[in-house]
């Protein structure tokens, strides 16, 4: 369904490639794609923000003055929650916000993300991506050549990561890396340009299947 080019470092077509029909289609359905990604984005969460309940909270074990005859309001704790320094009442306290999605549905999502580049063409499939030395400008003039320098927010996936690659990409904030096995639906479907290199379009695949 989808036939796409294949480019090199220059940018020049070089060949032709079809998508597996039977994985990348533009009729799957998309209603797994945001639970996918609410799913993912609870499991970053940390849940360590904690406050002190009023026995948690250290002093006050004395009664202040006693129960009755003073004239005022009696309390039990200087630690009491309507006190300066005392307990917070149902303060937020350590938690787990992850919780499982079934990986079918993982599957399905990913699927759909990836399909929807192509649609738009924001998918760019490259034969390789390799630099001789790890060199920014080197990196920056591929991405000349493939009309994504000016693009903020680009994705590259590859079977392996180039270390030169990878060095050269540190100064980039625009350009992330990410292998194919293991790429997420959340990083494609934020970003605008995707770069895959046929390596790594096989081994997504092979992953998808």
């Amino acid at each position: 369904m989808f036939n796409l080019p294949v480019q090199n470092n220059e940018g020049k077509e070089i060949d032709t490639l079809k998508l597996d029909e039977k994985l990348f289609n533009d009729k799957i359905l998309s209603s797994s794609v945001y639970q996918v990604i609410c799913g993912f984005r609870a499991n970053q969460r940390k849940g360590l923000a904690s406050t002190k309940t009023r026995g948690e909270v250290s002093g006050g074990g004395k009664k202040p003055w006693k129960q009755k005859g003073t004239g005022r309001a009696r309390v039990g704790s200087i630690r009491s929650p309507l006190w300066r320094h005392g307990g917070v009442i149902f303060g937020p306290h350590p938690r787990d916000f992850s919780y499982n999605i079934p990986p079918k549905m993982k599957n399905l999502a990913l699927r759909f993300v990836f399909s929807q580049k192509a649609v738009e063409n924001n998918l760019i499939i490259v034969d390789s991506l390799k630099l001789e030395k790890p060199k920014t400008a080197g990196l920056v003039k591929i991405l000349k050549n493939l009309k994504v320098a000016g693009v903020k927010n680009v994705l590259f996936i590859d079977g392996k990561i180039d270390l030169n690659l990878k060095k050269a990409a540190a100064n980039l904030d625009f350009l992330a890396l990410d292998l194919a096995c293991k790429v997420h639906t959340y990083e494609i479907s934020k970003a605008r340009k995707v770069i895959i290199t046929q390596d790594g379009l096989k081994e997504l695949t092979k992953r998808l299947k």
